[in-house]
């Protein structure tokens, strides 16, 4: 199918909108909003901030949406924590937890800018032409009221712009027979994804998890004895991302060229200042 759009034009928009709506899982704020609602564990304040939107599920649902977490890890916390908070009252906090880290984040002038207004608008614009069908995560947050101020429009157009982009990675995913840990032993490989001891921390897999999917990415010629990528896993990797691409390409498409283009530099310009206000650890990403 052709493209009005520059190659990988959607993918560059999307890597500059996505770190500013992960904000919220990295930030105090968040679990000082939940320590509110009585939910202090950090696993189970992250799990109800982003399942939220589907409602009072449990462990199956989240493993199936979420994709790469371990359902031992899931099953310890949900459906429990809707009994300490129902879904709506985590929605609420985790808008305010959006407003508060925004601003604290990239400061007052920025959120209440023009530049802010204006990425709003094209995010949402974006996200007219998004899709629901086979898209849960990104549906249930589609249900969800547009709020009122534009930083808060913007954070809420880059998760639906998110969501829309995960739920269709997951199809590539299955699609490319890369498991949950699979996946993530691949993304880390790549010197993109997070590094092991954060993935094992937040995900609720163990060591001998990680090993045992790396020793299957070996048997089939993804890594090499080191760890690192072969050419045919760096080939795997780029044919995953290139067909998350095409499955992620409608609100793209429908914003246009200039607007793409806009956006993503309105959003460089918010991340970069995000990240230089300490948003993200230091020792986020990287293999080791």
């Amino acid at each position: 199918m052709t493209t009005a759009l520059p190659p990988r034009a959607g993918r560059r928009c999307h890597n500059a909108l996505n770190p500013l709506h992960s904000t919220l899982y990295f930030s105090p704020d968040l679990d000082r909003e939940f320590t509110g609602l009585g939910i202090e564990d950090p696993a189970a304040v992250r799990l109800a901030a982003r399942s939220a939107p589907l409602g009072a599920v449990g462990a199956g649902t989240v493993a199936a949406t979420f994709y790469n977490y371990n359902v031992e890890l899931l099953a310890k916390h949900l459906p429990a924590v809707w009994e300490t908070a129902a879904p709506e009252a985590v929605l609420a906090a985790r808008l305010r937890t959006a407003d508060t880290t925004l601003r604290r984040l990239l400061g007052e002038e920025t959120v209440t800018s023009p530049e802010m207004a204006e990425a709003a608008e094209l995010a949402l614009r974006a996200t007219q032409a998004c899709t629901r069908h086979a898209r849960p995560l990104y549906s249930a947050n589609a249900d969800l009221p547009v709020p009122d101020k534009a930083h808060l429009k913007y954070w809420h157009a880059a998760t639906l712009l998110r969501e829309h982009r995960g739920d269709g990675h997951l199809a590539a995913l299955l699609s490319l027979d890369l498991d949950p840990v699979e996946a993530l032993v691949s993304h880390t490989a790549t010197g993109k994804g997070m590094a092991p001891r954060w993935v094992l921390g937040s995900r609720g897999w163990r060591r001998a998890d990680w090993e045992a999917a790396a020793e299957r990415l070996r048997d089939r010629g993804v890594l090499d004895a080191a760890g690192e990528l072969t050419p045919a896993g760096t080939d795997l990797r780029a044919e995953l991302e290139e067909m998350t691409d095409r499955l992620d390409r409608a609100p793209y498409e429908h914003l246009g060229a200039a607007g793409v283009e806009r956006l993503t530099e309105l959003g460089r310009r918010f991340l970069f200042a995000a990240a230089g206000a300490g948003a993200f650890p230091q020792d986020l990403t990287g293999k080791g």
